[in-house]
């Protein structure tokens, strides 16, 4: 029995790392052996060290958030307060859960008979309702204060293998940017949920498997390229929310026209017109296809009609901020999720705030921030 156990065990590993799909023709595993230090060539069990690394970048990640995160955010001001709670309702509450959180003129018209409510409170209780929901500042910025860290670093660090052959240091950059998002993965069902949640799922798959692979395959100034592609433009979005969060909404409006240039630049021109070409078209000409090759432009291509998806959504946003900062906060409609709603009323709330036109402005003098930051 257990001689036929490791018969199969044997098989399914032969198969799982055959030469004839991971590599090209006439190149075997043991071509990739280097030399004796482990570091002249990739091999698969510098991966095993992810998971435990994975786990401690998700401790780092509590301790940092707890200990530099918050106390930086109400350093600027945020101050670590819940949502405002809405007047219990069983009627609007069981409406809310179960049939619609955003109530058409008809059934307004029909609960506001009901329960002897005017419509406009029934519509103000609905959108105080949804904002319940909704994680406070504190929690968003000591997020995004932890990926602006991370996301600055690594990039540094980076950038100095750009043009190296595996060494130590781009070995531990490639094993931290792969725990990183081992660690995102987990983390995505914990931290606040967004509208991208599929999209940055499949992301997060795609990237986990390029970086596995491209490491274990030995195509790590690719991967390299891709990592600092990406890390150039990421630590921009979350400082541009920094800023937002802690109603520096100038600064917040720079960073974000900064942010979808360089994300623009690298992710529909330089990634495409430069590494795909090199990964699809290059490659082609200098060493054919191969079965995995399939698999890493593949995963490639994915990743690209992602970073099209989102330069849509950016840009989007950006005409839709720049619109609302034309249009003034008692033209819009009460039944519309007030998120910047609630930032203006922070803003004249907070010692930095000023008068409550102040306030407005911080949403609708500059290109409309708050909306941006919560698309």
């Amino acid at each position: 029995m257990a001689t036929a156990v490791a018969g199969a065990l044997g098989l399914l590993w032969g198969w799982l790392w055959s030469e004839r799909f991971w590599l090209p023709q006439n190149v075997s595993w043991a071509d990739l052996e280097g030399p004796a230090d482990g570091y002249g060539y990739p091999r698969a069990r510098h991966i095993l060290s992810v998971f435990p690394l994975a786990a401690g970048i998700f401790f780092v990640r509590r301790l940092f958030e707890r200990f530099i995160a918050k106390p930086c955010a109400r350093h600027v001001g945020i101050q670590d307060s819940g949502p405002y709670q809405t007047q219990p309702n069983a009627i609007l509450e069981k409406v809310f859960i179960s049939i619609t959180k955003y109530p058409d003129e008809k059934r307004l018209e029909g609960l506001s008979k009901q329960l002897d409510w005017d419509v406009r409170k029934i519509q103000c209780w609905f959108r105080h309702r949804r904002n319940q929901d909704k994680p406070p500042t504190l929690t968003k910025f000591c997020e995004s204060m932890w990926r602006f860290t991370f996301y600055l670093c690594i990039f540094c660090y980076g950038i100095r293998f750009l043009w190296s052959s595996l060494t130590s240091g781009l070995y531990y950059y490639y094993i931290m940017e792969l725990a990183f998002y081992w660690s995102l993965m987990f983390s995505q069902f914990t931290d606040i949920k967004r509208k991208d949640f599929l999209i940055m799922f499949v992301h997060h798959l795609a990237t986990i498997g390029l970086i596995t692979f491209s490491y274990i395959n030995n195509m790590v100034r690719v991967g390299t390229l891709v990592m600092c592609l990406h890390d150039a433009s990421d630590f921009l979005l979350e400082a541009a929310k920094l800023a937002n969060y802690a109603k520096y909404q100038r600064l917040c409006d720079t960073l974000f026209v900064i942010f979808g240039a360089v994300f623009v630049a690298t992710r529909l021109g330089i990634y495409p017109f430069w590494v795909l070409n090199t990964t699809l078209f290059e490659s082609w000409e200098m060493i054919g296809p191969y079965p995995s090759w399939w698999l890493f432009n593949g995963l490639l291509l994915i990743l690209q009609v992602l970073h099209i998806i989102w330069s849509y959504l950016i840009m989007r946003i950006a005409f839709k901020a720049l619109i609302r900062g034309k249009v003034s906060k008692d033209d819009r409609s009460d039944v519309e999720s007030s998120s910047e709603e609630e930032d203006v009323t922070t803003s004249t709330k907070s010692p930095r705030g000023g008068n409550s036109s102040n306030g407005a402005n911080r949403v609708n003098g500059h290109m409309g921030g708050s909306y941006w930051a919560e698309e």
